[in-house]
């Protein structure tokens, strides 16, 4: 095995684990590094959470999720908000320096996504400030195009970067994640884009299989069964200046029905084998 010091497992790559379970997994595989999600962390405890790792030396990568920022009405919008700050508190008790904001589908009825978009910075301009004052930074992550209906109106690095560009870059950047900009021909010049603004706040490996299952959120394939030149995406981040952590990031029912360990051990050797 060569070197694992940036890989970082996404607590959703082995969704059947408990957190303690992961962080022993980890522990054992020589993997210092996670990636969080908020109801699981809730669930044991935050500053519980946060304790573990510690004690095991482990580094959370990023927090996820917040976000959700599109909707029309003046009271849902209000508790959007009071929610992105209580995952920014959150991401601040874990000694996470990123929160991963997933922005948003259409209101229901509507049709606008500028408008949308425009939700989106505006949000961003309350919550920036309040995520710089605890450390956190603000990251946009773009997802495929098939999601903007109903979960995010921000599909391309191009899109999430013309939101981030209003703002300074310790508050918000942008997540370069391959499952949703794989396909995207523009997506090598927006990563130099993102890197010369300081911007790129998480970069994040999932492969592109098909045929898609029916709930195509959790339809994310292991790293070297899809359409994705990880090596690539890798090369061009780094080209830019960036030497973060690596997460890689898999919802996949078949994995999720699989031993933990055995599934944390193949992930580290396509890591390895794919991206490094």
């Amino acid at each position: 095995m060569t070197d694992l010091s940036r890989l970082s497992i996404n607590q959703e790559t082995i969704k059947q684990w408990s957190l303690p379970e992961l962080t022993e997994g980890c522990v054992k595989a020589g993997i210092d590094k996670v990636g969080l999600w908020r109801a699981p962390a809730q669930e044991y405890g935050i500053e519980r959470t946060a304790q573990l790792l510690k004690d095991a030396g482990l580094t959370v990568t990023s927090l996820c999720r917040g976000g959700f920022f599109t909707a029309l009405d003046p009271a849902e919008r209000a508790r959007a908000l009071d929610d992105n700050r209580a995952a920014i508190d959150e991401a601040a008790a874990l000694s996470t320096d990123t929160l991963v904001l997933v922005s948003g589908g259409l209101p229901p009825g509507s049709r606008d996504l500028h408008g949308a978009r425009e939700r989106v910075a505006e949000a961003l301009a309350e919550l920036g400030p309040y995520a710089r004052e605890r450390g956190v930074r603000l990251a946009i992550e773009p997802l495929h195009p098939m999601f903007a209906s109903d979960r995010c109106v921000v599909s391309t690095l191009s899109q999430a970067l013309d939101i981030a560009e209003r703002f300074p870059a310790e508050q918000v950047g942008v997540v370069v994640d391959t499952y949703h900009i794989w396909w995207d021909d523009q997506a090598a010049a927006q990563i130099v884009r993102a890197g010369e603004g300081g911007r790129i706040h998480s970069f994040q490996l999932a492969d592109w299989i098909t045929p898609l299952p029916a709930g195509v959120l959790v339809g994310r394939g292991q790293l070297g069964d899809g359409s994705v030149d990880f090596r690539a995406f890798r090369e061009m981040v780094e080209a830019t200046g960036f030497d973060g952590p690596i997460e890689v990031e898999i919802f996949n029912e078949d994995l999720w029905a699989r031993d933990g360990a055995e599934v944390l051990a193949e992930v580290a050797a396509r890591y390895v084998e794919h991206a490094c």
